[in-house]
Parts: C-alpha cells; structure tokens; sequence
C-alpha cells in the first residue's frame, strides 16, 4: 500500500509530540518508562474514536485529535486527576495521506499546549476500513484520593457541570439537519468538548462519586446508581440547557420527551456527581470560578434503581442513552 512512511511520519510529527519527555525515549524504543511520583496514584484510562460512530467522515481531521484527547481527559477529570501524558494508537484509512496526517498531528500540539500533555508513545497502522484512533490517557492523583463511581449514598444531591444536550443537538447541526441561532456553537460541542479539569480539586475534597457524560446523562446516572448500590432520582425540570437547547425544546411537541432526548443522547462529557448537600456549595463555587455552572438535578436515596420525574410525576424513558 503506497502512502507516507511509517517510521518517517512518527519522525516528523509525532515525535516532536514528545516535547523532549524522557519517558518518551524519543518514540524509538518499544515502550515507554513511567517514573514513580511518591504521595500519588497513577490514573489510566483508554477511549477511542471511530470514524462514522464518534465522529462525521468529514470532519476535520484536527478536530478529530482534538476530540479524542477531550474525551479520554474527560474521564481524568471526573476522577480528580491531573493530566500527565498519554500514548496514541492510530489506523489511517485509504485517503489519508500527508496532509490530513499532518492536519490531525497539529490538532494534538494544539490541545496538549491547552492542558500540558505530552506523547508517551504508542503506534501507527494502516487499515482499509474508517479512521480509528484510541489514547490511553495516563494521570496522577494524591494517594488514596481518586473520585470512584461507586460513592454515592442516600441523602446526598446528584449534581452536573454546565450544560446537557448541546453536543446531542450539535451531531444534528453537524449534520445538516438543525439551523439556526446557536447551530455553530452546538456543532463545536459536539466537535470539541470540554473536560472540566478545572474542578479536580473540590471533587477530590467534596465528591462521593462521579461520572463524565460521555453515553447520556440517564445512562450515566444509572452506572451511579449501580456501582453505589443506591437509589437515583433525576428531576427533569432542573436540567441545566444552554438557550440553543431551549430553543430546540419549545418547538417540539412534548416538552418532557424532549428533556428525555436531552438527557440520553450523549457526548456532553460534562460531569455528573454526588455530595452531601452542604459540600454543593464550595462545589458550585469552585465551578463557578472556573466558568461553569453546577447545577442539582436530583437527590440519591436508599434502595435500587435510577427514576426520571418531571414536576414529581415518573416520565417514560425507552432509551437511556448511547449503546455500541
């Protein structure tokens, strides 16, 4: 199969990637070697990305990097950690040649400029199927102090960050299919997430359990519930929207099952928690200084099993979120 060399290409652009990291061995060993950080546990986590599922064959191949390195920090962020570095494997399909490789190398140097990551290592394949990609995303966290799932207890509120939907609506506005007022700034959510790193501090002092929304607010509140071995209720009327979302909502004919497509459509990677009612505030404080609302959407309680309320009464959900 013709096409940019291999080892010529990890050369060129991904070993500068690196930034020098020792760990690294400038990308021409095997394997990588991780240092020890007394006082801290290493957080590893892996997400990948296929082309057609989790994102649109045309989308840029930057922002392809970009996602998939959003979304495995994502999980590093709802776990406290602080992001350190990550490994990157890569099949490229018939068609992407020198310039979308290079395209999709700078979207990486971009978002590891945003959060201070760097190559550690991995491979590159050819394949004659779509565009697949997967980082393993490695972090640190104090020792003992990781944000688990299965924390939540009954009598503490189930809060999120930001806003649920937008990424859902913005796969439509990627697609063609909603226009308008806010179009642009959906489809860039969908496009590129933001991981809320920037709570990692109050999560680890005032969290039980957390989450990040990466199969649908429904669908992740019930993985909480079963991991916690507790009891959620979600209230929809409570769901934080951004006023694209809004605006969707109020021209569709049932107000509740629209709130239901926006709580289970998935990719918000926004975070989803448990704490005891007087630690919400310091929680909501600290995002609030980091430019995100926290929001309570409902409380945990004892027993089994995840209800959606709306205004008090149980709403039908057929689809809870995202499945492969």
């Amino acid at each position: 199969m013709s096409g940019p060399d291999e080892f010529e290409t990890i050369a060129r652009l991904f070993r500068p990637l690196t930034q020098g990291a020792p760990e690294a061995l400038g990308l021409a060993d095997d394997a990588a070697v991780i240092p020890s950080r007394p006082g801290f546990d290493l957080v590893i986590t892996k997400d990948a990305v296929v082309e057609g599922v989790h994102f649109l064959p045309r989308d840029a191949p930057g922002d392809v990097a970009r996602k998939l390195l959003r979304v495995n920090l994502s999980d590093l962020a709802a776990k406290g950690a602080t992001p350190y570095g990550y490994f990157l494997a890569i099949a490229w399909p018939p068609g992407y040649g020198e310039i979308e490789r290079a395209a999709f190398a700078a979207g990486l140097a971009h978002d590891q400029a945003s959060f201070g990551i760097r190559l550690l290592g991995g491979d590159t394949v050819s394949t004659p199927g779509p565009l697949t990609a997967s980082v393993t995303m490695l972090g640190w966290v104090p020792a003992g102090a990781m944000v688990r799932r299965d924390g939540a207890r009954p009598g503490q509120v189930l809060l999120v960050t930001g806003t649920i939907g937008d990424s859902g609506l913005g796969l439509k506005a990627a697609q063609g299919l909603l226009e308008g007022d806010g179009a642009e700034m959906l489809a860039a959510r969908y496009r590129t997430p933001e991981p809320r790193l920037s709570l990692r501090e109050a999560l680890r002092a005032h969290a039980s359990a957390c989450i990040d929304i990466s199969d649908g607010l429904i669908a992740d509140a019930i993985h909480l519930e079963e991991a916690g071995k507790v009891a959620i209720q979600i209230d929809l009327e409570r769901l934080p929207l951004s006023p694209a979302a809004r605006s969707w909502l109020a021209l569709q004919p049932s107000d509740a099952a629209g709130l239901v497509e926006l709580a289970s459509c998935g990719d918000d990677y926004e975070l989803l928690l448990t704490a005891d009612p007087a630690a919400a505030i310091p929680l909501a404080l600290a995002a609030a200084a980091a430019g995100f609302a926290l929001t309570p959407i409902g409380r945990v309680f004892e027993g089994a099993g995840t209800t959606v309320l709306r205004y008090g009464r149980p709403v039908l959900v057929q689809k809870t979120g995202w499945r492969h």
